[in-house]
């Protein structure tokens, strides 16, 4: 079943995951119409290659094109529309930068994964459980709700303020009517009811600026509460399921309602300055004793523009963190000289504000780095696809400055991957006579200058946000506070999800508990840095995050499609796989990591000796450059044993639990062994095509796992000759190779 199908089996809740990511840049229609085209290509390559992302972005558009064709054939004539702007918009977008559409769409098919990964896991962690509730969105309508009613009481102070102004103008003119009236006239009894309809009307009008007034102190109160109380907690709140989106979570998006009730306040608040200035306007051409504007109405501004100052300083926010293209998977680690993007949005938009702020990005007060590149946009409205208010670096890279005693400084050194920095924005906003300076920052980021540090820089960005709401503190690691283990082990299986799209169950992370504690339950206890990433572990020559990151390298380059079917059961220990194995039929076999070997996978099976006695045999661990030489799946096909009676077999039978091995394996494996080959006239020179196989010896009278041989060339052809015209001894002595083992 293609990916795009297993999504659109999801629940509800998850969809709404799903479909939050899908916008102009990559349209849902294009990844519905051609899912298979798209998830049979290697975005992921392509956004590191730009020949490539120009070949996949034409074939893209061709494949468009075709649909367009099927369709016009269909008179659709709503789908057509549809399709001639997407390629419309797609063209225009990514046509100087192919390689964006790339990592798009790979951003895309990674998210999904890990949300199908989500889906399947039988229990939340309690990070996620956190995050669900605290974005459940009861106080996020009461949000909404208040600034609904904030914006329709504005409104009525609107009319308020008009009918201040036509009362004070029907005033004005009947009084300067009586004025213009002749003396003996100022005496009769019609001017003397004019002069108490004045008085009345003065009355009212006072009585009406005071109830304006009173209108308008409630609303900014009102508006302080929802500020200080809710709206920034929400914002708060998002912006630490930022963090943990950071680091694979679940990413709540809920920006864009933010945005809509920033910029709803900032217009009802900018409609409330301009009514008191209305109100002063009035006070100004007449005013009287006990008159309240002058008495309230500077005060009353001098808040009024506190709330909206402080509301654009909160709604300047990184809408996505820095993160180098070629590592999508690893944001916040950045190299020297590597070019890296980031994105900054205004939560108000206003159209006044499109292309007059202008983002200036720095990094650093220590002056030990430099930004290079364009470190200078204006933000507009067109930059983002769901029409905020945003700007994109893309072109910025980080420099470290030579030492002032000359030559080179630290360039090219090991960093310490445990340092933190910090990227700042600054803006300067000018908006109906008001001038903020606004600043934010982005999430600690950690400096690398070999690729070889970047798994250790990872470790720190991990533990910094999972152990900490606090977005700025660069000296987090002076001291680092211990983790709850069973937030960090689900951190550890979003790894998982994010990375090689399949999440860890239950039983794996147990394994996982059991090696960096000596309990077997991770629901309680804390994890210190220094065992997550500094100690090694017991006996070994490495920590238990360089086991685990060698681990995710593994299938990520050699072993995923196994994966993500869920047939590499992986962490396992060796106890565990005998109690499994132990009741099964002979030729029952499992998959594990190695504990001992870095980046290894091993298999181990079961058989019965001739009196009945279980046992168990494993072969080494096959690495990467192992790997490289043979698919893994080939391997478990080709396997071969020569027992005491000298007969080559495949021993593997059934993937644990009654899996048979080629129904599980057999749509993996990279070529289909046939009858033996002869050699042709045409093709290859008349070679035989030659095959490995993997072959290992085994002592009939041993329980105990022995190692494999190296992978030995053989043809099927050869392999058949040999059978035919040599003894079974002869063969036996010919397998005794120094690289068969003993």
């Amino acid at each position: 079943m293609s990916q795009w199908n297993q999504v659109q089996q999801l629940e509800i809740k998850f969809l709404e995951q799903v479909d939050q990511f899908y916008d102009d840049n990559f349209p849902m229609e294009i990844r519905h119409l051609l899912a298979q085209w798209i998830e049979n290509q290697d975005w992921e390559a392509a956004s590191n290659n730009e020949t490539m992302a120009t070949i996949l972005l034409q074939n893209l558009l061709i494949q468009l094109d075709e649909q367009l064709g099927r369709v016009s054939k269909e008179k659709n004539l709503l789908l057509i529309h549809n399709l001639k702007r997407i390629r419309k918009i797609l063209q225009g977008k990514f046509h100087g930068n192919p390689m964006h559409v790339a990592v798009v769409i790979s951003n895309c098919l990674r998210e999904e994964r890990r949300i199908l990964a989500a889906a399947n896991m039988p229990v939340q962690g309690p990070l996620e459980k956190s995050l669900q509730n605290s974005s459940v969105s009861e106080r996020q309508r009461n949000v909404e709700h208040k600034v609904a009613a904030i914006k329709n009481s504005v409104q009525m102070t609107e009319q308020d303020t008009k009918y201040l102004e036509d009362l004070q103008d029907e005033f004005d003119y009947r009084y300067k009517t009586i004025q213009t009236m002749d003396q003996s006239d100022k005496n009769s009894a019609m001017m003397n009811q004019e002069v108490l309809t004045l008085q009345e009307m003065l009355n009212s009008l006072d009585f009406k600026r005071k109830e304006a007034l009173s209108k308008m102190t409630q609303i900014i109160h009102e508006t302080d509460l929802l500020m200080n109380n809710m709206l920034i907690e929400e914002l708060q709140d998002w912006k630490r399921r930022q963090q943990i989106a950071c680091i694979g979570g679940p990413l709540h998006n809920v920006l864009n309602q933010l945005q809509n009730c920033f910029t709803l306040l900032a217009e009802s608040l900018f409609q409330l300055r301009r009514q008191l200035e209305k109100l002063e306007e009035q006070s100004t051409k007449m005013t009287y004793e006990g008159d309240p504007i002058p008495m309230q109405r500077t005060h009353m501004l001098e808040r009024v523009t506190f709330l909206i100052y402080n509301l654009f300083k909160n709604s300047f926010v990184v809408e996505r963190q820095p993160c180098m293209p070629t590592h999508p998977q690893r944001p916040l680690v950045l190299k020297t000289l590597i070019q890296f993007t980031v994105k900054l949005r205004l939560l108000i938009k206003l159209p006044e504000l499109n292309y007059q702020v202008k983002v200036k990005a720095s990094i650093d007060n220590n002056r030990r780095f430099v930004l290079c590149g364009t470190n200078v946009k204006a933000m507009s409205i067109e930059e983002s696809s769901n029409g905020s208010l945003s700007v994109e670096f893309r072109h910025l890279q980080p420099k470290e400055m030579k030492s002032s005693a000359g030559g080179k400084g630290n360039e090219g050194c090991h960093m310490v991957t445990e340092e933190l920095h910090s990227i700042t924005f600054e803006t300067q906003i000018c908006l109906y006579g008001l001038t903020m300076d606004l600043e934010t920052s982005s999430l600690p980021v950690v400096m690398i200058s070999n690729v070889s540090q970047l798994p250790n820089a990872w470790a720190s960005i991990i533990w910094y946000n999972v152990s900490t709401n606090d977005s700025q503190n660069l000296v987090f690691f002076n001291n680092p506070p211990p983790a709850t283990l069973s937030q960090l082990l689900e951190v550890m299986s979003w790894q998982f999800s994010s990375y090689v799209g399949r999440g860890l169950n239950s039983d794996q992370l147990n394994m996982l508990a059991e090696k960096l504690t000596v309990h077997s339950s991770y629901s309680d206890g804390h994890l210190t840095w220094a065992k997550f990433c500094k100690e090694h572990l017991p006996g070994k020559s490495f920590t238990f995050w360089t086991w685990l990151e060698a681990i995710l390298d593994l299938i990520k380059k050699h072993i995923l499609p196994l994966w993500i079917d869920g047939y590499v059961m992986g962490f396992v220990s060796k106890e565990k796989e005998r109690l499994l194995l132990k009741d099964k039929m002979p030729g029952t076999f499992l998959l594990r990591f190695s504990e001992s070997h870095l980046g290894g996978i091993t298999f181990t099976w079961v058989d019965h000796s001739e009196n009945g006695e279980v046992r168990f045999h494993s072969v080494e661990p096959y690495n990467k450059g192992r790997l490289s030489a043979l698919p893994f799946a080939d391997i478990l096909r080709d396997y071969k044993v020569i027992m005491a009676e000298n007969i080559p077999e495949n021993p593997l039978k059934y993937l644990y639990p009654d899996i048979p091995k080629d129904k599980a394996f057999g749509k993996h494996y990279s070529s289909q062994l046939g009858e033996v080959s002869r050699p042709t006239e045409r093709g290859d020179k008349g070679y035989v095509p030659s095959v490995f196989i993997p072959i290992s010896t085994i002592r009939s009278d041993s329980t105990e796992p022995h190692s494999p041989s190296d992978l030995l060339p053989m043809s099927p052809s050869v392999y058949a000759v040999l059978r035919e015209n040599l003894s079974p001894t002869t063969i036996e002595t010919a397998m005794k190779s120094p690289y068969s083992a003993e």
